[in-house]
């Protein structure tokens, strides 16, 4: 619905607007620090920093993640030294969006990663590129990436693969992304290569760490469970199934990227709200 793209800034802010419309109150000066759980059917508590809590009956999870960064100069989102270079969104990008296969035409992209995210933007960038070269830690495609993927990636002849290798620094020209100084793990030789984009496909960290005493079942990498992903893996304490949504808390939901095996996208995660305020009204009902 976005011709050219919207910025995160402003998506938000308009979904803001349009809560405060609907009689939404947003409370945008605090942070949550901890949830408490008072029991089943039991309204909960959301200690906000400092000493101030809000009580409710059910609570919505959407705190997203936080992606992991390439801790080089020049790839810092937000770096600490205001006279330090940050070349993202000029030539340096996490992640890839459709638009990208037009904007990277003639270009040479690299990019940073194994799983199966990384090989689906190098096969879509690969299209319109002038070549793609896909930079991973590892000593082959094969441990992070499904095998159907890996094939294509093997037989398209304007993608190289470089296994073992890591970014060490980056080149400039004219304040954006010009070359990447690359590092082989094996031989502990380093290369300058042209670079016109990076795209990182590092992973994520979710935001879930203030949920440590509230007892929320999560995966092995911090994400949180929910709906028929806690079957054998959590007591269940009532009667009924939990809801789609629900987490191994009755009455606490999750939406988005925070949530296992979410798909990692604004269209997936604003539909995993809508559902999720559905489950809220019925979980209500119920109680």
């Amino acid at each position: 619905g976005f011709e050219n793209g919207i910025s995160g800034v402003n998506l938000t802010t308009t979904a803001r607007r349009q809560a405060e419309r609907f009689g939404a109150e947003v409370i945008t000066t605090q942070e949550a620090g901890r949830l408490e759980i008072n029991g089943v059917g039991a309204a909960h508590s959301i200690r906000l920093n400092g000493d101030s809590a809000i009580g409710a009956r059910a609570v919505i999870l959407a705190t997203g993640v936080d992606y992991r960064q390439l801790e080089i100069t020049g790839c810092r989102a937000t770096p600490e030294d205001p006279n330090e270079a940050n070349f993202v969104g000029r030539g340096v990008f996490y992640g890839a969006s459709v638009s990208d296969k037009s904007e990277c035409a003639g270009e040479d992209v690299y990019i940073v990663g194994g799983a199966n995210s990384a090989g689906q933007a190098a096969m879509y960038m690969s299209e319109t590129a002038k070549s793609v070269t896909m930079l991973i830690r590892g000593a082959s495609l094969e441990a992070g990436m499904s095998q159907y993927l890996v094939d294509r990636i093997l037989k398209s002849p304007n993608i190289t693969v470089r296994t073992c290798t890591e970014v060490v620094d980056t080149v400039a020209s004219d304040d954006h992304l010009s070359g990447l100084v690359l590092l082989d793990k094996r031989t502990d030789e380093t290369e300058t290569v042209t670079c016109d984009r990076m795209c990182c496909f590092i992973g994520a960290t979710p935001r879930t760490d203030w949920l440590e005493a509230a007892g929320i079942a999560r995966d092995d990498h911090g994400f949180i469970l929910s709906g028929p992903d806690l079957r054998d893996k959590v007591g269940w304490t009532l009667d009924r199934p939990p809801h789609h949504l629900e987490t191994s808390v009755p009455g606490v939901f999750v939406a988005g990227d925070v949530r296992s095996e979410s798909a990692k996208r604004v269209a997936a995660a604003v539909g995993e709200g809508s559902m999720a305020v559905m489950l809220v009204h019925r979980y209500l009902a119920e109680a």
